[in-house]
């Protein structure tokens, strides 16, 4: 396990972040400019702050006041760019050459062949780099990059997939924008906004509990509601909540008070939406549609009062031509921020 301390100030940038790396994938998520590549690029040596210090396990990498800075070559951080960096004047071969050039000659082709069979590179191995596919491009520079046994790999918001980040065997600091690659190849989310890590834990366990406001908005949580107390009711684990234009029954509310206010997030994939004129569901709401958006797997369904229900393109061609609608809010699926 590798852990990371930063508290940095950086040209109109600060960032404060602790966390540790336990085996496999820790991805970090967040909106453009939050520091997540800033991150990466101090804990490389990449950077050089304008105050603040660094410590990777324990040991100080940089120390703005006593002037250290632990150049690059010597934090054994191996990294993946947005961009090719391969050499391009090298064949695929000799860009992995060079990243065991130091071992003796034998074990060089060892290795060499080894990681070619792994990354699926053998028949590409003698091409350059611009007569590689972007897929084998990739795979090189990972392949590349683990060759030099890296304590730790920094993979800056490229297209990896999860079979890709499967052959990585060392610790891993991911940056993405895929919410669906930190499920399945990360085993541990941090979220990020304005330098500080706002939320962290396994990837199932922030999607469905986000824990502030600003936690469901990076995740992209369109249902916010904030609301009122009405009624508690720890016997029938049950709360009342009223939103000015609606009310809601959610689960009870430990910690809490009739008359204190609270936000209430709800994925919108877990609303389900009913033709108006039958008998109302429970915990439904009658309202009127305002914007359909197809999706790729889904269509969105945008109605009055904000509210959003994702639900299946055979599910809207059976109700599109609904004269009215009610949403259906299933109380489980109410998380109190």
């Amino acid at each position: 396990m590798t852990s990371v301390r930063i508290a940095c100030k950086f040209p109109r940038f600060s960032l404060d972040v602790d966390f540790a790396i336990p085996a496999g994938i820790t991805a970090l998520f967040g909106p453009p400019d939050s520091g997540k590549t800033v991150i990466l690029d101090a804990v490389a040596g990449l950077t050089r702050p304008a105050a603040g210090r660094i410590l990777l396990d324990d040991a100080i990498v940089f120390d703005a006041q006593s002037r250290v800075h632990l150049p690059a070559r010597r934090r054994h951080c191996g990294y993946i760019f947005r961009k090719d960096a391969l050499f391009p004047h090298l064949t695929l071969r000799g860009n992995l050459r060079f990243a065991v050039r130091r071992l003796p000659r034998l074990e060089r082709h060892r290795r060499i062949a080894e990681t070619l069979e792994r990354f699926d590179l053998a028949s590409a191995a003698d091409a350059r780099p611009s007569e590689l596919t972007a897929a084998q491009k990739l795979r090189a520079a990972v392949a590349r990059a683990v060759m030099a046994e890296p304590k730790l790999l920094l993979v800056d918001d490229c297209p990896a997939d999860e079979s890709l980040l499967r052959l990585v065997a060392c610790p891993t600091l991911l940056v993405t924008a895929d919410l669906d690659l930190c499920c399945s190849a990360a085993g541990q989310l941090l979220l990020i906004e304005n330098g500080r890590i706002l939320q962290r834990g396994s990837p199932r366990e922030v999607l469905d509990r986000p824990e502030s406001v600003e936690a469901a908005r990076l995740l992209g949580i369109r249902n916010l509601f904030h609301g009122t107390i009405a009624a508690l009711d720890p016997g029938r684990n049950s709360s009342r909540l009223e939103f000015g234009d609606f009310a809601l029954t959610g689960p009870y509310i430990p910690s809490h008070f009739r008359g204190d206010q609270v936000w209430v997030a709800v994925p919108s994939a877990a609303l389900r939406v009913h033709p108006a004129g039958i008998a109302a569901p429970p915990n439904s709401v009658a309202v009127n549609l305002v914007r359909v958006s197809p999706r790729a797997a889904s269509v969105r369904l945008e109605f009055e009062h904000s509210i959003f229900a994702d639900i299946p393109h055979e599910e809207f061609a059976r109700q599109k031509d609904n004269k009215g609608w009610q949403v259906e809010f299933p109380p489980a699926a109410l998380r109190i921020l």
